[in-house]
């Protein structure tokens, strides 16, 4: 396989920018179910001195956090009051508030977070749901991708762009202000919380942060893998991704199918005990069907007839070129093309190098490999080794559009680009 003879790179780069915040719950005073007896303290400490302000004296602090604050963000004062109503328990000793008071408490339990001030990585792309304004013959798409911010802790954010009938790349520019969504139903199960958001139709798609909202996440909602799935002429949008306590991963499902309202759910079952995991976009002999790596090391097929229930698993793929010897992963959902679903993949090889690989899988039966790329499509050039985690190119998921694969990747988790393949060519060079 003459490597990059199909592949052509993007001159598109889209780079952290730690201007981006959204606001925050602010330590010692979290939830009053997590205040230990010492943060309990503190925290009415600090409602005590606000209290002790007059009338005049909180409104003048409150229009100078206004006068700082207002323009970074929507609705600030609703936000300063929505963290008071949160914080209700730790108030109950302190009596009645004015709305002045309330709201200037909340500012103290706030705190400004760069969401993606470290790392814009490890992207997926699907076609846009609203296709009304894509240019004839091109298409609009969306495009998910992890943020890192202070502590490692990860989120997941988005962009807009559009490509052209010729396969021109454009990403539409990104808001000015970043929102994370209202929590609109909390349900605690057996497995963890299943929780919905709801973000506003006036935040633009780029605005919208979805944030750890739950004890599963608390340290991170990482590597999305989404993909646009059709059941009997019902389109929604799935994505699995790896949920990080802070002590253990495991595998969440989040669904939506306007990008305004999103659904987030653990999986259950042995298989989603590990990472990585990415559906199908459609049931395959009426069954829900995934890729996953339940051992660190290989690739395996999963059936299920329950979408958020996954058990065993058929050995798929092992690692078996020198550029995936240490392991192999998917790279985001298999694509589906004339020629049988496209599985790209990624391996490991020496000094932990990450290169980006394709398999072909029989279309009527996944578990049959028809072809598979001996040497990788992408590795990281001379220009793409530095950052955060040397000598990495990654992707969560590319798409098909007309006779190209578009493939956003991440560049030693640190920024994302762009590169686009021709199917007949890598058809080609993979039989070859």
């Amino acid at each position: 396989m003459p490597h990059a003879s199909f592949l052509n790179r993007q001159g598109l780069h889209l780079r952290p920018d730690p201007a981006r915040v959204i606001v925050r719950p602010f330590k010692p005073a979290t939830e009053p179910r997590d205040l230990n007896p010492t943060d309990k303290r503190r925290a009415n400490h600090i409602v005590d001195r606000v209290l002790a302000l007059n009338s005049e004296a909180v409104a003048a602090q409150l229009a100078d956090v206004l006068d700082n604050f207002e323009g970074r963000h929507r609705n600030l004062l609703a936000t300063f009051e929505a963290r008071a109503d949160e914080m209700e328990d730790a108030f109950a000793a302190h009596g009645l508030f004015s709305k002045s008071q309330r709201q200037l408490i909340g500012a103290y339990f706030l705190s400004e977070y760069s969401f993606e001030a470290s790392a814009l990585f490890n992207p997926s792309i699907v076609p846009h749901p609203d296709q009304s304004a894509a240019s004839k013959g091109g298409l609009r798409f969306i495009m998910s991708l992890r943020a890192v911010g202070e502590g490692h802790v990860s989120s997941l954010t988005f962009r807009t762009g559009t490509i052209a009938v010729d396969g021109s790349l454009a990403v539409d520019p990104t808001a000015r202000l970043a929102s994370v969504p209202r929590i609109s139903h909390r349900a605690s199960g057996p497995d963890g919380d299943r929780v919905e958001l709801m973000f506003g139709s006036e935040q633009d798609l780029s605005e919208r942060v979805i944030f750890p909202v739950t004890d599963s996440q608390s340290n991170g909602i990482e590597d999305a893998r989404f993909v646009k799935f059709s059941d009997g002429g019902r389109e929604t949008y799935y994505a699995t991704y790896t949920a990080y306590s802070g002590r253990a991963i495991r595998s969440e499902l989040i669904e939506t199918s306007d990008f305004m309202s999103f659904r987030m759910t653990p999986l259950r079952g042995a298989a989603a005990q590990n990472k990585g995991m990415a559906l199908f976009p459609g049931k395959i002999d009426g069954r829900y069907a995934m890729i996953g790596r339940q051992d660190n090391e290989n690739l395996y097929l999963i059936y299920s007839d329950d979408l958020h229930t996954w058990e065993g698993g058929q050995l798929l793929l092992k690692p078996q070129f020198p550029w995936e010897f240490v392991q192999i992963g998917n790279c985001g959902s298999p694509i589906e093309l004339d020629e049988g679903w496209l599985l790209l993949t990624h391996g490991v090889g020496p000094i932990r190098k990450y290169s980006i690989g394709a398999a072909l899988l029989d279309k009527r039966d996944p578990s049959k490999v028809l072809a598979r790329s001996s040497e990788p499509l992408l590795r990281p050039e001379p220009s793409e080794r530095e950052g955060y985690v040397p000598n990495v190119v990654y992707t969560c998921g590319a798409m098909r559009h007309t006779d190209q694969i578009i493939l956003p990747y991440a560049v030693s988790d640190t920024f994302s680009s762009f590169a686009t393949i021709k199917i007949a060519a890598l058809m080609d060079a993979m039989r070859r």
